[in-house]
């Protein structure tokens, strides 16, 4: 099964990738954007991890809507994003500064890796927005990554039943995946 979310050269930039959706998934997407940026502040109160928190749900949000239309992450979302919450999160942590920067490299690299092995199974828009994870929850990308990987195992598995095994090289977004495991791991992780 091979996964999908490159970035590629020329693509779209962002904001025409978020207009050409359908006006009923750019609406679902403000809704549910909203709705994760509230429960940030809901669940983390006023203060620096619910304003990081509060940017980041909401780009998972949207590059799961771009990922599932176009198999895409752009990079004019993940990396401003990526750039954005690193920054914040030294800002506001600067006592775990290693941590956010070790967390985005070694997430980033946790994908590259097999990425070398096998090009065509991942693109690099996974493994930016894996730093962009990484950025945001430190060591919580370990829940996030692990997640992602049980849930993405368990979709491949049900693909596999249904369609046999001929679904084996069907290409599935890996964006969304990725994004779930970074929410459960934004709400449910231990920080």
């Amino acid at each position: 099964m091979e996964l999908t979310g490159a970035t590629e050269p020329g693509a779209p930039s962002g904001w025409r990738l978020v207009r050409s959706l359908s006006l009923q998934r750019r609406i679902t997407v403000a809704a549910m954007s909203a709705a994760v940026a509230v429960a940030c502040f809901v669940r983390f109160g006023f203060g620096g991890r619910a304003l990081v928190s509060a940017v980041f749900a909401p780009v998972l949000v949207l590059l799961t809507a771009i990922d599932l239309d176009r198999r895409l992450i752009p990079n004019a979302i993940v990396l401003p994003a990526l750039a954005f919450v690193l920054v914040a999160q030294i800002a506001f942590f600067p006592d775990r500064t290693l941590e956010w920067v070790l967390a985005s490299l070694g997430a980033a690299l946790f994908f590259f890796l097999p990425l070398l092995i096998y090009p065509a199974g991942m693109g690099m828009g996974d493994v930016k927005l894996a730093a962009l994870l990484g950025a945001a929850l430190g060591k919580a990308v370990v829940l996030a990554l692990a997640s992602t990987l049980l849930v993405v195992s368990a979709a491949a598995v049900v693909i596999l039943v249904r369609e046999g095994l001929g679904a084996r090289k069907k290409a599935i977004a890996f964006g969304p995946f990725l994004a779930f495991g970074g929410l459960l791991a934004l709400f449910l992780g231990v920080r």
